[in-house]
């Protein structure tokens, strides 16, 4: 059976002037704009067909801080198809709160670069299907790596970074996948810091770089410049979902849309 491919909306929340969330759009996780309410935008995200939906708050690990438990519970109240939920969370009390706020699904990635038996501890009080292993992964054009792929005629590798995507760990992001496979991670969450915001679609090397090391589903982000982007990294690099915010945030293009272009190609897709 031929599992169907999953479009899902992301939003970056961050704390405003004021200390209320708000969503937040940028280019290279740099040069954030203000884009909306977090509980207005999922609202609006599960009426519109996505198939999931994805809360990433976007400096609680920079800062040190535990993520906003009381837009989680209002944005949960607002969806009713699986939420995945990110951003410092650390320790196995922070997954099972963050769940009990209304997540379906966590994200780590600082919490569990720093400490992996945070994955092992995580998929076996809660199952592997509410682990999310996230990676913020950097191009290097050094001999720091392990995998190399070959972009743009240039040999690299791809680094996972901490604290969204502020400093590097020195860590080849295909054996970080494995590890967090072989920990019981129930998905990988690969973004690109490269390609983020910048439209001109997915990062192919790196997606398939990982999709082609791991059995475990791999949800694709960063760069998504229209449905075309999501076509080209579900068929030339193997991923599992397409996640994508600018262009669904600022009504490029609809969710209803972008899974009729796919469907309309072959791809299986929930309409």
């Amino acid at each position: 059976m031929t599992l169907t491919k999953r479009i899902i909306p992301c939003i970056d929340v961050d704390l405003d002037e004021d200390g209320n969330a708000a969503v937040y759009t940028g280019v290279n996780f740099e040069d954030l704009q203000y884009t909306g309410d977090p509980v207005e935008m999922a609202r609006r995200y599960n009426e519109a067909g996505a198939d999931e939906f994805v809360l990433l708050d976007i400096t609680a690990s920079a800062e040190g801080r535990e993520t906003m438990l009381g837009v989680v519970e209002g944005v949960a109240d607002e969806v009713f198809i699986p939420l995945t939920v990110g951003g410092g969370i650390r320790t196995r009390a922070d997954v099972k709160e963050t769940l009990r706020a209304g997540a379906d699904k966590v994200s780590i990635n600082t919490g569990a670069l720093e400490r992996p038996e945070l994955i092992t501890e995580g998929a076996g009080a809660f199952g592997s299907q509410c682990i999310v292993i996230s990676v913020d992964a950097r191009r290097r054009y050094d001999e720091g790596g392990e995998h190399y792929a070959t972009v743009d005629g240039e040999s690299c590798w791809f680094e996972c970074t901490v604290k969204g995507g502020r400093e590097g760990t020195g860590v080849d992001v295909v054996e970080w996948a494995r590890e967090a496979e072989r920990r019981g991670a129930g998905e990988l969450f690969v973004n690109s810091i490269d390609a983020d915001g910048t439209k001109d679609g997915y990062d192919i090397p790196l997606t398939r770089s990982v999709c082609e090391s791991v059995s475990t589903p791999v949800i694709a982000s960063s760069g998504c410049g229209g449905p075309e982007d999501m076509y080209e990294v579900f068929t030339e690099a193997g991923a599992d979902a397409g996640l994508a915010a600018s262009i669904f945030h600022f009504g490029e293009y609809s969710i209803r849309e972008t899974k009729e272009y796919l469907a309309d190609r072959g791809l299986p897709i929930r309409l």
